[in-house]
């Protein structure tokens, strides 16, 4: 990690926040032998006792990656019967669509998929694009959000189970992403730029977050921090068991986020995301700094698939090359240049912080 981080900091002995914080944060999200097996047969029988008279246990995202695909995995091997939820955007990928049928048909896993009206999503897209910042990808991980939730709700399903695992995704930096729960923003943005009204795009406010944590109960379980998450080591599990290919990089079975991390991003904002994702391997163990280093040495996109994906995003949003390059060359934003509820979410932050340090010192 570099100052390409606006607000990275590094104290007397040149250490980051990043990995101060992780080094704070860690036995908090991380259970580690023996205490792990205990907790995770623990959490396994919640999510059975929940689902009890249901047909699904909890509901899980499917996105064809290495994460999700992980998660579908380890809930069947758990005896969990979950339900496999996918938002399609309109830019999946061959491989992923692939890999989500694959696995799912081999583990005997149900799946729900909701299409986004695509004009709508498009519109909502070309807005961020236009107001310069570099949350392009905030509007699907918003909507995933609200689809969990939303389905849970519908369905009287009390637990999401997601892939996130802090040991190898512990790095967040606003200045490179921010808004996956914040509506005001990305009303803000469509407000200003776009034209669609948003009817069909799920969405959630904080009064949802209220209702469905708080009334409803649903819980968001990250249950690869119950166990020893070694990416090298369950991408050759899916690859042997499940027929998964992999894709490339991380989140690039999506064609758009391949295009937004593996040019817009660096070409525009000076962002290589590689850096955290790198990080966190180097501070969970799983790669040297040195070979993290070699690996930035290497292009981070190939270039007959960059040409390929300029040419596809470009006539999927009914652009032309100028038009593209418009947007390219305009000024660079943060999401501070427009209303949001940073402030807000950051101490809703903190106080989910302080309810995870109270049950680590009251286990």
């Amino acid at each position: 990690m570099d100052t390409s981080d606006p607000n990275i900091e590094f104290n007397d002995g040149g250490v980051c926040n990043h990995c101060i914080r992780y080094e704070n944060e860690l036995h908090r999200r991380v259970f580690i032998e023996p205490e792990a097996s205990e907790k995770l047969k623990d959490l396994v029988e919640k999510i059975k006792s929940s689902g009890k008279g249901k047909e699904y246990d909890c509901i899980i995202g499917v996105s064809g990656g290495v994460d999700s695909t992980y998660v579908a995995y380890l809930t069947k091997k758990l005896g969990i019967r979950p339900l496999a939820v996918h938002f399609d955007n309109g830019w999946n990928s061959e491989l992923a669509v692939s890999n989500i049928e694959k696995t799912l048909d081999h583990l005997g896993i149900d799946l729900y998929t909701y299409v986004i009206d695509w004009e709508e999503f498009k519109d909502l897209q070309l807005s961020f694009l236009k107001a310069s910042t570099p949350d392009g990808e905030i509007p699907t991980d918003h909507a995933i959000n609200a689809l969990l939730f939303r389905e849970a709700n519908k369905r009287g399903i009390k637990y999401i189970v997601n892939g996130m695992n802090f040991a190898s995704e512990s790095i967040s930096v606003p200045g490179w992403a921010y808004g996956h729960s914040d509506w005001k923003y990305i009303k803000s943005v469509q407000e200003k730029f776009g034209s669609a009204k948003l009817k069909r795009y799920p969405k959630y406010t904080f009064y949802n977050l209220f209702w469905w944590n708080i009334i409803r109960q649903i819980k968001v379980v990250s249950i690869l921090n119950y166990i020893n998450y070694k990416k090298d080591d369950v991408m050759k599990v899916l690859q042997n068991e499940l027929g998964w290919v992999y894709y490339g990089g991380k989140h690039y079975e999506s064609v758009y986020t391949r295009f937004f991390q593996g040019y817009i991003l660096p070409k525009k904002f000076g962002i290589d995301k590689r850096k955290a994702h790198l990080s966190d391997l180097i501070k969970s163990g799983q790669i040297s700094r040195e070979d993290a280093l070699v690996e930035l040495e290497k292009p981070g996109y190939d270039e007959q698939l960059f040409r390929q994906d300029m040419a596809f995003v470009i006539k999927k949003f009914e652009l032309n090359r100028a038009s593209f390059k418009e947007i390219m060359n305009l000024p660079v934003k943060t999401f501070r240049d427009y209303p949001n509820n940073f402030e807000r979410v950051q101490r809703l932050k903190s106080f989910v912080n302080k309810l995870r340090e109270k049950e680590f010192y009251s286990r």
